[in-house]
């Protein structure tokens, strides 16, 4: 048994005891409340084995300064939550500034129309509907898709103005091997476009979940799951309401500190929540991911400041149906401080076998090795030097090795489970000398070439390829292709770029 996961069991028994402890709020009508609205992996449950995430989450907020509501209810949908009228319920008691957490997926999937539930919504999120004489209720009833249901709660938060929050599914005990399920079906992703296309904040459930199942291995998280492959027991649903919890401290803006019980302070933030990094759009397809700095996605990926990575045009530019594109960059960091970070772990475990992932670093590698800041410098080149550090950033002491070793250690991992692997040169910055972008020489794109001949992966020499369509358009027309001095690219300069990109990878890929 890992120590994460010793320490994990602790934190959750301690958590059981605190149920027990009476509480006590102060007038509930006076105090902003979190609401939240799903099926019965959130609903609350009392003598059974089984607890939904919304059962516990009151255990990690002050009640003398939050209300949480749970309005979940088992068994429905998002088209049978609102047409049964929990909805509308909910709605009537929403006060401004009350948060919404909305959380649908597990039942829209059943059938449309039968004489049990008929509580199936049409999959996707565009505008279809059919009409139906609804075996159940007896009643003629316009069907529409599951995105058409989320939007109309959304819109009816926003016209109170309340804040909604989308939710991706809890995890299921489903296995294939030593691999969980991560997503039934596609909800979770539809919620996830959902939220970009609103605009509204997302907390990602699911993969989170399964990162710790996964880590706990199929016996462990199976006494988690003593009912049936989706329903948890209380255990089960603290783990579920630690993840939301830990997303929620993410966003930005996020919930007021005092907001927060003694174990609600306990639990860590998920710093990188508020960028909103997708994941695999349909599990059925194999995935392009993209790891990498700012260039290949700047901050949330919304194009902030103007500032655009062509990894948010390589799908436009690719126009593949046969691959999801995963763009998990994350501005600001190095190759060291992707993997040390966990974001490269976190993006490992939702690839598969037959997978592809494009490494590009080199922007930050060059910072400081230790500061107060940002503590995110590789020693320079390819080689196997390391230099201990007691990190001034984190405060723990660490081992820092040199750039090609980091994108080694990335490539054997992915391609120990059947992952290939793309290694990019830097995109060149605008940096001129007699009148041409500077020539790089011994730095890392000349690094990142002989790493990728180490590790005999296929090499997108970006910063040659794109500096030669500088050249060619000149200084004034390369101007209009960033949004800042020298780095981070306009849209026009990500798309220019991606297009270099996607030229590159359809041989490669056969695309």
């Amino acid at each position: 048994m890992s120590k994460n996961y010793s320490r994990i069991i602790g934190t959750i028994f301690s958590l059981i005891l605190a149920q027990l402890s009476p509480v006590s709020s102060a007038d509930e009508s006076k105090l902003p409340s979190i609401y939240i609205a799903g099926d019965s992996t959130a609903a609350s449950y009392e003598n059974t084995n089984h607890q939904g995430w919304g059962g516990v989450l009151s255990r990690y907020f002050d009640v003398n300064k939050v209300n949480v509501i749970n309005r979940a209810r088992g068994g429905r949908s998002s088209r049978t939550f609102i047409t049964e009228g929990h909805w509308q319920k909910l709605v009537d008691d929403l006060a401004e500034d009350d948060i919404v957490l909305i959380q649908f997926g597990h039942n829209d999937a059943g059938k449309i129309n039968d004489k049990e539930k008929a509580r199936g919504s049409l999959p996707g999120v565009g505008d279809d509907s059919i009409e139906i004489l609804n075996l159940q209720t007896g009643k003629e009833e316009t069907v529409y898709t599951f995105g058409h249901y989320i939007r109309h709660m959304i819109a009816d938060v926003r016209a109170k103005n309340a804040v909604p929050v989308l939710l991706s599914l809890t995890a299921r005990n489903r296995w294939k091997s030593s691999r969980i399920e991560r997503g039934s079906g596609q909800y979770g992703y539809w919620s996830y476009q959902l939220a970009w296309e609103l605009d509204i904040a997302f907390i990602d459930v699911t993969n989170p979940m399964a990162d710790l199942l996964e880590q706990m291995g199929p016996e462990k998280a199976a006494e988690l799951y003593p009912k049936d492959h989706t329903h948890f027991a209380t255990e089960g649903a603290h783990l579920h309401a630690q993840t939301i919890i830990a997303g929620l401290k993410g966003l930005r803006p996020g919930l007021e500190s005092a907001w927060f019980s003694e174990l609600g302070q306990q639990i860590e933030p998920r710093e990188w929540a508020w960028l909103r990094l997708p994941f695999p759009a349909d599990a059925r397809k194999s995935s392009i991911f993209l790891v990498g700095d700012s260039t290949v996605r700047n901050g949330a990926g919304d194009g902030a400041n103007g500032e655009w990575g062509w990894g948010d045009y390589l799908d436009e530019k690719l126009s593949t149906k046969s691959h999801n594109i995963v763009n998990r960059a994350v501005g600001g960091l190095s190759s060291r401080t992707f993997v040390t970070g966990g974001h490269w772990q976190r993006a490992l475990n939702m690839m598969k076998a037959g997978d592809v992932v494009l490494l590009q670093f080199g922007h930050n590698d060059a910072a400081p090795l230790n500061d107060e800041t940002r503590a995110r410098g590789t020693i320079p080149g390819v080689g196997e030097e390391y230099e201990d550090i007691d990190n001034l950033l984190t405060g723990e002491a660490e081992r820092v090795h040199s750039y090609g070793w980091y994108l080694r250690q990335m490539i054997g991992q992915a391609k120990a489970r059947g992952i290939t692997t793309i290694v990019c040169s830097p995109v060149p910055r605008k940096a001129w000398r007699d009148g041409l972008i500077q020539e790089a020489t011994d730095s890392y794109p000349q690094w990142a070439l002989q790493v990728a001949r180490q590790s005999q992966s296929p090499f997108i020499d970006l910063y040659q390829l794109v500096s030669d369509k500088y050249n060619r358009l000149g200084r004034r027309q390369v101007e209009k292709l960033f949004a800042d001095k020298h780095t981070h690219t306009s849209k026009s300069g990500a798309e220019l770029n991606a297009e270099v990109v996607a030229l590159q990878l359809k041989p490669l890929l056969a695309l």
